[in-house]
């Protein structure tokens, strides 16, 4: 019996040890486990907060909410590749072998680029039920890109050239094929002006985060943006194929003209007869117009960002170095881009021929008022002003296409609008590189683009919104 009770005392003791063992052991876990979820948290609640966002209101349901996370990687892809390539053929040079090389860079990528811009759209036009390949295309083909410019801003070679086009056009496609399918994810009760303000502030975002990443891997070595850019695009290819399979649906669609004269007025009916070409509709002269106004805005844009960056880099800001000097324009058009997109989706699309015509006429009175005062501050409003106006312009453009295009052709049509409106960047931006670095005189062509916008423009838009428009549903 006495060895009995010691064995049992010796098993008791045996099993308390084991059991603070094992309670040792499982708080070590638990602690383990802590501090794990402790260092994931700020990538997994970010993340959360992320897809919360961009998945309200049933945009998660609708698949808009993909979207939106979709241009993100597409903005913070060519933010990149922006950066890089603004350090390579800008800031390593001094300014007039940069203006040379810039206007090089337009000559040899934007000048075709206009030519191959207005291809792009009908093009792609005859894919639609391929939507999904195509902006994986568009982001596969920038990832190569990339890899291939990462080689040639450190040597310089001319490869630089047709590489960053075909950047320029696989962003351009895949611009447009986002046009396209935005109407397509509209959930409940959406407007597509609302829908488009959520996309591009989403866009706008990830530049905002993805610029100063951007930068920090510039200070690494020039190529190594070009690697950020890869894996980013690498990741836009396979995000392209969770949109819902809905995008390659081309039901209920057909091409559209841009144009809105006596002979497209009476209907399709007349066209089928006339053109033998089925399906052609007119845009009407209220979306006319207003692309008549964006395109001068945008023309503005181009300008403004050439122009402004030689000058500033010339003659800086009162007490600001170069590099401040267009951080500081830079942020300003920024942020009024960004304000204008949210501006935007709370005015819905009310009156949006008002709203053009008014948003014009400021720019217009901001950039007399810079050029004959001009100074630091009135630069910056101007560059505020400028982008608020041209993202409020835009989403006022995109209500007036879903109010009085016909459901027929209306992704046509937001694809067209839009190669058009990147010619006319590209023609500001041309402007800008040749003009002399004089602010007045500058800022003096830059008020004279937009009044000649405006003046063209203003009498259609005001007589549109006296008659206004028939209303229209919206595409399911």
């Amino acid at each position: 019996m006495a060895a009995a009770r010691s064995s049992q005392g010796a098993a008791g003791v045996g099993a308390a040890k084991g059991g603070t063992r094992s309670g040792g052991s499982g708080r070590m876990t638990g602690s383990v486990r802590a501090v794990g979820r402790a260092l994931h948290f700020p990538v997994t609640g970010t993340a959360r907060g992320i897809r919360k966002a961009t998945h309200a209101h049933g945009a998660g349901e609708s698949g808009l909410g993909k979207l939106i996370e979709l241009h993100a990687v597409n903005g913070a892809g060519d933010v990149m590749i922006t950066v890089a390539l603004a350090s390579t053929v800008f800031f390593s040079v001094p300014t007039d072998e940069a203006r040379g090389r810039v206007a090089l860079y337009l000559a040899i990528t934007m000048a075709p680029f206009t030519v191959l811009a207005p291809v792009i759209g009908p093009l792609l036009d005859r894919l639609p039920h391929g939507r999904r390949a195509a902006m994986a295309g568009a982001m596969f083909a920038r990832a190569l890109l990339a890899l291939l410019l990462s080689g040639a801003v450190v040597t310089g070679s001319l490869e630089l050239y047709p590489a960053a086009l075909g950047v320029l056009v696989a962003s351009r496609s895949y611009g447009v094929v986002r046009s396209a399918v935005v109407p397509r994810l509209l959930p409940p009760r959406f407007s597509l002006v609302k829908a488009n303000s959520r996309v591009t502030l989403g866009g706008l975002l990830a530049t905002g985060v993805a610029a100063p990443i951007g930068a920090g891997l510039q200070a690494l070595g020039p190529r190594y943006p070009l690697y950020g850019a890869f894996v980013i695009f690498i990741a836009g290819t396979f995000l392209s194929f969770t949109l819902p399979p809905k995008v390659d649906s081309a039901k209920g669609e057909d091409r559209a003209l841009l144009v809105a004269d006596e002979e497209h007025l009476h209907g399709p009916q007349l066209i089928r007869d006339k053109l033998r070409r089925p399906g052609l509709r007119t845009v009407g002269t209220a979306v006319t117009h207003a692309l008549g106004a964006n395109a001068a805005l945008r023309c503005l844009s181009g300008f403004l960002i050439f122009f402004l960056a030689f000058l500033l880099r010339e003659h800086p800001l009162t007490g600001e170095s170069a590099a401040v000097s267009l951080g500081i324009v830079g942020v300003s058009a920024g942020a009024g881009n960004a304000l204008g997109t949210a501006v935007g989706a709370w005015l819905k699309s009310r009156a949006p021929e008002i709203i053009i015509v008014t948003v014009v006429a400021g720019v217009l009175g901001a950039a007399i008022t810079a050029a004959l005062f001009f100074g630091a501050f009135l630069v910056a409003c101007l560059t505020a002003v400028a982008g608020f106006s041209q993202a409020l312009a835009k989403l006022s453009l995109d209500a007036l296409i879903q109010r009085d295009v016909p459901e027929l052709v209306r992704t046509s049509a937001f694809a067209r609008s839009e190669t058009l409106l990147q010619v006319a960047w590209v023609f500001g931006g041309a402007i800008g590189i040749v003009l002399p670095l004089n602010g007045t005189l500058g800022l003096s062509v830059a008020a004279a683009i937009v009044a000649v916008g405006w003046l063209t423009t203003v009498r259609g838009l005001l007589g549109a919104a006296r008659r206004g428009g028939p209303a229209r549903s919206r595409v399911a």
